[in-house]
């Protein structure tokens, strides 16, 4: 049964049996406190702990997921995978243990023909909590399971819960007897005695308790929960083994065909050696999940789910590479997984072109990584070897690591990996604090933005007093009547400040914007009832919901308690209006010309300015930048009006409504229309009310700001007005400069330039020809040191090296070949020195090296050069050197 089979059966089942059923999220989490969804129960959260009421009693999912926890055993056991396929069927406060119970046994057991999977019930285990007579009675006497397959375990091997206070229960988990070609027959209250014999299935899981506080499983239950829920997770790739009679998940469908494709590539066999079969896995693994994050948004990067990403491919790469293989793997490698999964995944499909460009892209870098970074590596592993203690560890330092790492992108698994196969361990540790002191130079930075040094508890603290955080108005008044709520003077609440000053305000209710999504903080005023005046040049929200303006108190005292007037900067409130709004329509047109992959990154609306940060593996080319201009202006001539809305999430998303992954939203959103349907995205900004508010935007250009991510800057409004007004001004200058009409200035100066290229090009001609003409003045100078003839001179300031290079070979011939010749000529190129030695076949026989002269007198130059026995040239930066570089070589010739 083909593993897509299996999947469909899951879905059809639980369909007939009235669950809803439920899309896979994407494998970015919709958690924020976790990178990727790691279970199948993630989405799920918030209906089993109770958080949100569950909008529907019951529902089954077939979710992607991602784990990369023990990515080391990948390929070493039958059962570890990053990419996993998690089947899924939940009950909030409906059915419980004999509902989930008797779906598990119908499903597994019941005849493929009609619709199940047809696993024979006597080869049935189930482990269950020592203490759940419940769930065995159900099992025993409803489902007549043998009792000798019933293991009953403590509650630190069978007990579910969220390592907090909460929801917590037992477990009834199914596992399958493969049969003693697996392994050992189960003994001693146990179904996983050692080998792959009793696979585990399905796991279910009663959401039964109330769990108090405690460690690890030494924790109260509180009593029984009003509303109970069911939580199951069936590995998709667990039943393919059985279902497929596969030994391992690496041989079933989706699997295996990247396997075979890599015997094809090696000429390597599967199953004829351990060390290359685990390769081939970690290759077959790390290929498919590669593929699904890519897909799903993700983009290589140096932290986060890029790091992942990035280790993933990398990994595979040079697995590879051990393999054998030194071309390019992944052109062909993706196209097999994409194929053996496309059949559940269609959006492969139509994702193809981007997954190709940021997968082939990150394997070209990774090869040039890989051949300067091992080549460092190599050497710094020599080093360690060749210097380490007499019966001491061979140990490569954590500052050697970190650097390879920061400067040269080598990661530190590999650094790992490649060091333990030279027998050098690497100080982990050492690497690891020097990581954590970056992390936190960049976290405190970013704390330092949003809290500005202050301790977030004393904002909590102010919240807890005020019973929530300040309201917001500035969706539709720039001003309006405050009360103070409390003051900071250097991080410290305080009751009251007297001008001047530097404080933090929080009022009850304001219209001034905190920076967020990209969009810069109002500027503005606060006027107390007393006469205070405080001048606001930044507002950030340190906690959610909670406005502190930072500002300058200019006027008079302010008191906590006291009534104040709010009020915005209004211009500058609508120059970001523009900016923010441009950066949606510039959105929307990136997607229409280049692709409805190339997602946000990020974003910066400034007064008059735009930032807008995007995914996407290449450059775009000129005429794609020149498309999503007009493209926008377009549509901004057309005043297209712009909306708000706040609905529920579910219903922003069937909108069609974009979100940026990653982002954690709530169970309601605003989303911001433009033109209707034209463009949707959720967003808590303030906007223009209709395109033709914004005026014209010009794009400066785009360009690359790190790994698969790149940036459009644009002007909005007066900028570009004020930009292209500049713009016109320099055409009507340089028209009146080279003549003619506008519209020819392009191929005017492209003739100018043309014919300076061929002007410099005579006048270096020219100057060679002259430094030649000195051939014969230098030669007659020549005078012998030892045994040979030296023309050694500086020449001043020459046209090139090349003509340098020239005028020595000219001398060389001149003095002919009947005794030692050596020609030493210095000149400035540019400024800097240049230097060519040059020996004829006398010389040479008497031990006389060009390259070794050249060396001497470079170092001198305060640079380096080499070359043959015959020319060698070199150069330098000290043009102040030329006389004792010459002595230097004279003297060195007359000891020879």
């Amino acid at each position: 049964m083909r593993t897509s089979e299996i999947r469909t059966r899951w879905l059809d089942y639980f369909a007939s049996k009235d669950h809803e059923i439920r899309p896979s999220v994407p494998l970015i989490s919709p958690d924020p406190s976790i990178l990727f969804t790691i279970a199948g129960m993630v989405p799920f959260i918030p209906y089993i702990t109770g958080v949100e009421p569950a909008p529907w009693p019951r529902a089954a999912s077939v979710q992607r997921c991602i784990r990369t926890n023990d990515i080391d055993n990948v390929g070493r056991t039958t059962r570890h995978g990053t990419f996993f396929q998690m089947n899924g069927n939940f009950s909030f406060g409906d059915y419980f243990k004999e509902g989930a119970i008797d779906f598990a046994w119908e499903l597994l057991t019941g005849s493929q023909e009609e619709g199940f999977y047809g696993l024979d019930g006597d080869r049935m285990w189930v482990t269950l909590w020592d203490e759940d007579a419940e769930s065995y009675d159900i099992l025993t006497r409803k489902i007549g399971l043998d009792p000798a397959h019933i293991v009953r375990l403590p509650r630190e091997e069978n007990f579910w819960d969220p390592g907090q206070p909460g929801p917590a229960g037992p477990c009834a988990e199914w596992h399958y007897d493969r049969g003693p070609a697996y392994g050992p027959e189960a003994v001693g209250g146990t179904v996983d005695p050692g080998g792959d014999r009793y696979l585990e299935l399905w796991n279910l899981v009663f959401d039964q308790y109330m769990r108090g506080e405690g460690q690890g499983k030494d924790y109260p239950l509180l009593g029984e929960l009003d509303k109970k829920a069911i939580d199951t997770g069936a590995g998709l790739e667990r039943l393919a083994c059985v279902l497929q009679d596969k030994p391992n998940m690496y041989e079933i469908d989706q699997v295996y065909p990247v396997i075979a494709a890599v015997e094809e590539m090696t000429g390597r066999k599967y199953q004829d050696d351990p060390e290359s079969d685990i390769r081939m896995r970690v290759v077959a693994d790390h290929i498919r999940s590669s593929m699904m994050l890519i897909s799903d948004g993700v983009r290589p990067g140096n932290d986060g789910r890029g790091y992942v990403l990035r280790r993933l491919v990398r990994r595979a790469i040079r697995s590879m590479r051990l393999l054998g293989m030194d071309a390019a793997a992944l052109p062909t490698l993706f196209p097999v997984s994409r194929d053996a999964m496309a059949p559940t995944y269609p959006e492969l499909i139509d994702n193809w072109d981007t997954i190709a460009d940021v997968a082939y892209a990150e394997e070209d870098a990774f090869r040039r990584t890989l051949a300067s970074g091992t080549t460092i590596l190599d050497a710094a592993v020599k080093a360690v070897k060749s210097s380490k203690n007499e019966g001491g560890p061979a140990l490569l330092s954590g500052e050697s690591a970190f650097t390879l790492h920061d400067t040269y992108g080598f990661p530190i698994d590999l650094t790992l990996e490649m060091a333990a196969e030279q027998g050098v361990e690497v100080d982990e540790a050492g690497f690891r604090a020097l990581m954590n002191e970056q992390k936190e130079r960049a976290r405190a930075d970013a704390r330092a933005k949003k809290t500005g040094h202050t301790d977030v508890r004393v904002f909590r603290d102010i919240e807890k007093q005020m019973g929530g955080g300040s309201d917001f108005v500035g969706y539709t008044d720039e001003a309006c009547e405050a009360i103070v709520e409390a003051l900071l003077v250097d991080g410290v609440a305080a009751p009251a400040a007297t001008a001047p000053a530097e404080i933090e305000v929080i009022l009850n209710r304001t219209p001034f914007y905190a920076e967020m999504g990209g969009q810069l903080a109002d500027h503005g005023v606060i006027r107390t009832a007393d006469g205070a005046v405080i001048e606001v040049h930044d507002v950030q929200a340190p906690i959610k919901g909670m406005a502190v303006h930072r500002a300058s108190l200019t006027e008079g005292t302010v008191t906590v308690g006291e009534k104040a007037w709010a009020e915005i900067d209004s211009a500058r409130r609508l120059a970001i209006a523009r900016a923010h709004t441009a950066t949606h329509m510039v959105h929307k047109a990136l997607h229409e010309i280049v692709s409805e992959q190339a997602t946000q990154a990020g974003s910066e609306n400034s007064p008059s300015r735009m930032r807008f940060d995007f995914r996407h593996s290449s450059a775009l080319s000129g005429d794609q930048i020149g498309e999503i201009e007009y493209r926008v202006n377009d549509r901004l001539a057309e005043d297209l009006p712009i909306t708000t809305e706040i609905m529920s999430i579910d219903e922003a998303r069937a909108a069609g409504a974009m979100a940026l992954f990653g982002e954690k939203y709530g169970s309601e959103v605003r989303v911001v229309s433009i033109g209707g349907d034209w463009s949707k995205e959720l967003c808590a900004g303030t906007h223009v009310p209709a395109t033709g508010n914004i005026g014209r935007v010009a794009l400066l250009g785009e360009g690359s700001i790190g790994s698969g991510v790149r940036r459009i800057d644009a002007l909005v409004g007066d900028g570009a007005y004020s930009f292209q007004a500049k713009e016109h001004a320099l055409v009507s200058q340089l028209t009146t400069m080279v003549g003619g009409r506008a519209d020819e200035l392009p191929g005017r100066i492209e003739s100018l330039l043309a014919k300076l290229k061929e002007t410099e090009r005579e006048l270096d001609q020219i100057r060679t020809a002259a430094a030649l003409a000195r051939g014969a003045q230098i030669a007659e100078q020549a005078v012998r040191r030892g045994k040979a003839l030296v023309a050694a001179q500086l020449l001043g300031d020459m046209p090139s090296a090349d003509a340098i290079r020239a005028l020595a070979l000219d001398v060389r011939d001149r003095l002919g070949d009947a005794e030692p010749v050596i020609v030493a000529l210095i000149g400035l190129v540019g400024g800097k020195p240049s230097l060519v030695v040059a020996t004829n076949e006398a010389a040479r026989s008497d031990s006389f090296k060009a390259g070794a002269l050249v060396r001497i007198a470079s170092k001198i130059l305060g640079g380096g050069g080499g070359g043959r026995d015959d020319i060698a040239q070199g150069g330098g930066t000290d043009a102040s050197a030329g006389d004792q570089a010459v002595s230097a070589l004279v003297e060195e010739i007359g000891r020879q």
